[in-house]
């Protein structure tokens, strides 16, 4: 009589949903998707893919780089916000497209960027040139540089990926402290179009990530006068700090971080995390982040994260209103 007790008082649990659920398969169970705001081959690219290599040593399961370029970033963070929030969707982001984009293009958005998008962590951190051209430009310092903008208003070009980059911000901050009437010039083919301009003396100047312009600065066609950088950089010695040249506050290290849909349960932002940092620790992803001049500076807990964010945006913010830039919305 008790063992048939025990079935129908089985069978009652069952029916009614009672039973223990099935356990979670333990994340990541499949491909994880990480979003990249621009085409192949770009700093926010090359971190993507080298990330999802060792993550995928670690993890045993594809991390897939999917390039969504377009909008300052809103199509690539619109697509993650309107995936799940399993932690199977994420998206790496940068200093332009995770906190500058979200001021100035906050009614391009149909999410709501501050409540639906999580910071995972922080990643690494681009040092930042102040270069000039080599083609018939004479100023071979920020001194020279700042005597020859004084001396020809309106005549010192600089190159930009567009109104309202970082690096048009940027230069735009440079010429507000340093007193310069200068022009500039917006090349939509990014860093490489803004080299080109200067190789050729279409622009004397630009701000622009130290991987971006290494190999012509080998080749003698631009010169490095300045670094945004804590320090001088190992290989570059001789490149003084914007602090060390009298600008301690312009320029910006072009940050990369990894972001996810809020609502991602916070075991899986935690397990995804210490992935992360393992994968981080890699000789692999050391050397390839090193070829690069990438500096690896992981945020290491979820609170460290959502402080870190918060300060950029509003950093940004305090920077989009001493510097006004005229910007189609």
């Amino acid at each position: 009589m008790k063992r048939l007790s025990l079935i129908l008082l089985s069978a009652v649990c069952v029916a009614f949903g009672a039973a223990p659920a099935p356990a979670q398969d333990k994340y990541p169970s499949k491909p994880v998707k990480i979003i990249v705001p621009y085409a192949p081959g770009g700093a926010t690219d090359i971190v993507a893919r080298v990330l999802g290599e060792q993550l995928r040593q670690i993890t045993g399961q594809t991390f897939v780089v999917e390039n969504k370029p377009g909008a300052f970033g809103i199509i690539a963070t619109e697509e993650m916000v309107r995936s799940k929030p399993d932690g199977y969707t994420l998206m790496i982001g940068n200093v332009s497209t995770n906190a500058i984009t979200p001021i100035l293009f906050a009614k391009k958005y149909v999410i709501n960027y501050e409540k639906d998008v999580t910071p995972v962590m922080r990643l690494v951190d681009i040092p930042e040139f102040l270069i000039v051209t080599t083609t018939n430009f004479v100023p071979k310092t920020a001194k020279e540089l700042v005597e020859y903008g004084k001396k020809n208003p309106g005549k010192l070009r600089y190159g930009t990926v567009g109104a309202g980059s970082y690096p048009h911000f940027d230069m735009a901050l440079f010429a507000k402290r340093a007193s310069l009437d200068m022009i500039a010039i917006h090349n939509k083919a990014g860093a490489s179009g803004i080299i080109n301009d200067m190789i050729t003396g279409d622009t004397q100047t630009a701000f622009l990530n130290v991987a971006s312009t290494a190999s012509m600065v080998k080749a003698g066609k631009l010169l490095p006068i300045a670094v945004v950088n804590d320090k001088r950089l190992p290989d570059y010695p001789d490149v003084p700090t914007m602090k060390e040249i009298g600008f301690d506050g312009v320029g910006t290290s072009a940050w990369q971080g990894l972001f996810a849909p809020s609502g991602t349960p916070n075991d899986v932002l935690e397990t995804l995390r210490t992935a992360v940092l393992k994968a981080m620790e890699a000789d692999a992803v050391k050397v390839a982040f090193a070829k690069q001049h990438f500096g690896i500076v992981p945020t290491k807990s979820a609170d460290e994260a959502t402080k870190w964010l918060a300060g950029e945006i509003g950093n940004w913010k305090k920077i989009t209103q001493e510097v006004k830039i005229e910007i189609a919305n």
